[in-house]
């Protein structure tokens, strides 16, 4: 019999690219969603025949004891969060009620229906923040940044004290940048190759970033999934770091992004003071030495390769869009 697995936020593009690998692996795939007056289905269309979409919400901890009960899942993924960090300074209440409480809500359920239910939680190098050493791993201390990584911090920490107090197999997996053409417009990656394309079909002359010194560890977001999958896959639960190892500047990432389509990002590219962050993040780097040792994981798609990945998508997508004259 097929396992089953429940994802929440499924139309995000670790959702997306996890459904895809589980539906490969032979997974019954559940995808929990929230009832919205818009729906976007975009990242899961070509598979969208292949998930059971079920409403859920991670406000609503009835909602999520019901999910559990009537889905009975072997694992679930819990991906769903506000997830933009300029978003947490404007709205840190519902972060938190999203970000570090749905977690909460998610082990409560799993708990009170079946302890058995192996979990899986989203964490984040954002938790990181002001680094108290380079590079970082699974003992490196949280200095929060932002209300985003503060929620984080949160959810890490109460999916370790379910597993220390229910004995649940509960991971956390803190996952450095990982990108993809299924990256939303407002992450400044898929912004730079988004402008690339418009700027490069002429529909844009300039664009407008913030802080182009500040250095990230980007990996690629198909790769990452598996390597949420292989935690759950361990004979004991634990707390994984995933990156690439390497850091790149966002300035580097210009660079990439605008040489692939034949263009010299300083013609293009203004600094706003608008897109800097109020606690700025310098610098994240991932130590995944546990990762590669323990789970046999290891990144497949270089920063390079990454980038030029991007922009080709940005300027197939823009190329049809002007087309049709969507923009």
């Amino acid at each position: 019999m097929a396992k089953k697995a429940l994802i929440t936020g499924l139309t995000g593009q670790d959702g997306s690219y996890l459904a895809e690998f589980l539906l490969k692996k032979g997974y019954k795939v559940y995808g929990m969603v929230r009832r919205t007056s818009t729906e976007n289905f975009s990242r899961i269309d070509h598979i969208r025949d292949k998930i059971e979409i079920v409403p859920g919400d991670l406000h609503d901890q009835l909602s999520l004891i019901e999910l559990m009960q009537q889905i009975k899942p072997d694992e679930v993924y819990n991906l769903a969060a506000q997830s933009f960090v300029p978003t947490s300074w404007n709205q840190p209440i519902l972060t938190g009620e999203v970000t570090a409480l749905g977690a909460a809500r998610v082990l409560e359920a799993i708990r009170a229906v079946n302890k058995k239910i192996k979990f899986y939680q989203a964490s984040s190098s954002e938790m990181f923040g002001q680094v108290t050493e380079t590079p970082q791993n699974e003992n490196t201390r949280f200095h929060p940044r932002s209300p985003y990584g503060v929620a984080k911090v949160y959810a890490y920490w109460i999916t370790v004290n379910y597993r220390e107090s229910y004995d649940m197999f509960a991971c956390n997996g803190i996952l450095f940048n990982h990108e993809s053409p299924r990256r939303g417009l407002e992450f400044v990656t898929r912004k730079i190759t988004h402008g690339v394309a418009m700027i490069k079909h002429g529909l844009a002359k300039e664009l407008r970033l913030g802080n182009l010194d500040a250095k990230r560890d980007w990996g690629y977001a198909g790769d990452y999934v598996e390597a949420m999958w292989l935690m759950l896959q361990q004979k004991k639960p634990e707390d994984y770091v995933i990156a690439t190892g390497e850091t790149h500047t966002v300035r580097e990432f210009c660079k990439l992004a605008f040489a692939r389509a034949g263009l010299d990002y300083r013609k293009y590219v203004k600094i706003d003071p608008r897109f800097y962050r109020p606690a700025e993040v310098h610098l994240l780097k991932g130590d995944a030495s546990k990762a590669r040792k323990k789970l046999k994981w290891k990144p497949k798609v270089s920063f390079k390769e990454l980038v030029h990945m991007m922009v080709d998508a940005d300027m197939k997508e823009v190329e049809e869009l002007k087309k049709y004259g969507r923009v």
